[in-house]
């Protein structure tokens, strides 16, 4: 397990390059935590140290968004799984091919779709702690 903190919005940038440099060959990654955790926010900072150009926003509406790195061309794939019913409605999007590609998946709200889940998955729990400071916990697989 790796814990990574976020004192505030200033440092979350400095915190998503400590979690890239974590991040290994793993391309799953789950992000837990209650609505207002900071998910989004923190996924943003991510992709912008990436090198995602593009703006980057919650997929809310569209469940995923695909961004691209200007300075790797790798794809990245984000997740908001909230707004699914069901598994069903996971399958029919085509999650699974998303998971299978190899290319980096972040993914929002993970609990809804849990048993679609590679056994490689990242675990990210992201809560707030006192003063309004983040704490990201990575929790690899065996």
């Amino acid at each position: 397990m790796k814990t990574i903190k976020i004192k505030s919005l200033e440092t979350i940038n400095e915190a998503a390059r400590q979690f890239i440099e974590v991040m290994d060959e793993y391309t799953i990654f789950a992000f837990y935590g209650e609505m207002g955790a900071g998910k989004t926010t923190f996924i943003n900072a991510l992709c912008n140290e990436l090198g995602v150009d593009d703006i980057t926003n919650s997929p809310s509406f569209s469940i995923i968004n695909e961004y691209r790195s200007s300075s790797t061309a790798e794809l990245i794939y984000h997740f908001d799984c909230y707004r699914l019913n069901n598994i069903g409605e996971a399958e029919d999007i085509g999650t699974e091919d998303y998971f299978d590609s190899g290319a980096l998946c972040l993914i929002e709200w993970p609990e809804r779709i849990e048993e679609l889940l590679p056994e490689d998955t990242v675990k990210v729990e992201i809560k707030e702690v006192e003063n309004g400071e983040r704490e990201i916990k990575l929790t690899f697989p065996e």
